[in-house]
């Protein structure tokens, strides 16, 4: 248990880091190179591991559930580095927060589910703590936020993240979390070099400062601390218990937007950030 909660924390404190280091450098790179180097410092640091694991014993069928996390992982957070270079950290990283609502809704027109009372309770929580955070910002909390380039950027990489923890789901139960995470980063590697070569050549700014080269290796580190703490989380508790208390590190996003990139309204974004988070876990444990 002690391991699990040790996990948790990982989880939690490495993701906000990682998008730190991206926003920060989303304005000296595109987001598909950003995405790109940090997959590949990541697959050179696994290449040791990779070779000594026999990858003929599984079947077409986990070679698929790979190809296709690796898509969506790739694409989602190409997404997300783009939402993070156009939006604030504290207001991008709690939008997190709605992919459980988008799973109730889908539930209920694809599977015919009825939500529960706790469930719409949730939901209500989540769309008032949205009213609070996105109450200063220049569209409010309505509709007009679609017209806002950030705010469909970071849905997509949500509903892209969301159906790609169902097939690493299953990568996990037929392999192993360290296997797994080998195989999201190559894939991941793969996917984002292929971004890369179909996006327009770009001209970089002050691309060998020391603080870029530093933040360029901070990502892959916390990038992997964060999957590998997944991984192994998702193997030990209900990936529904452990995706409501990944939601805490909304908090530390909310820190680290402050305190890094001097963002305003502290009061107003932590009441809705609690609001969405309490929201979240009451759906995601019902």
């Amino acid at each position: 248990m002690f391991e699990t909660i040790v996990a948790i924390f990982l989880r939690i404190i490495s993701n906000p880091i990682a998008n730190s280091a991206q926003k920060a450098l989303a304005g000296c790179y595109p987001a598909r190179y950003i995405n790109f180097l940090s997959y590949s410092i990541m697959a050179l640091a696994t290449i040791p591991f990779a070779i000594k694991i026999n990858w003929a014993q599984y079947s077409l069928d986990f070679w698929l559930y790979v190809v296709l996390a690796g898509f969506l992982c790739a694409l989602g957070t190409n997404c997300l580095i783009k939402a993070l270079s156009l939006g604030e950290l504290s207001i991008v990283a709690p939008i997190n927060s709605y992919k459980c609502v988008i799973g109730l809704v889908s539930g209920f027109f694809v599977l015919g589910e009825i939500p529960s009372l706790t469930s719409i309770v949730g939901l209500a929580l989540i769309v008032w703590g949205s009213r609070e955070l996105f109450k200063e910002t220049k569209s409010g909390f309505s509709f007009q936020l679609f017209k806002e380039e950030y705010f469909r950027l970071r849905i997509y990489a949500l509903i892209l993240t969301g159906i790609e923890a169902s097939f690493l789901k299953k990568i996990i139960i037929i392999s192993s979390p360290m296997e797994s995470f080998i195989l999201w980063v190559f894939s991941g590697a793969i996917f984002t070099f292929l971004f890369l070569l179909a996006g327009e050549k770009t001209k970089f700014k002050n691309t060998l400062a020391p603080k870029n080269i530093a933040l360029l290796i901070t990502i892959p580190i916390m990038l992997s601390i964060m999957q590998i703490s997944t991984n192994y989380v998702f193997e030990k508790i209900e990936v529904s218990l452990a995706l409501a208390l990944f939601q805490l590190s909304s908090i530390v996003s909310l820190i680290f937007g402050i305190v890094f990139f001097k963002e305003k309204n502290i009061k107003q974004k932590l009441i809705g950030t609690i609001l969405m988070i309490i929201g979240a876990i009451i759906i995601l444990i019902n």
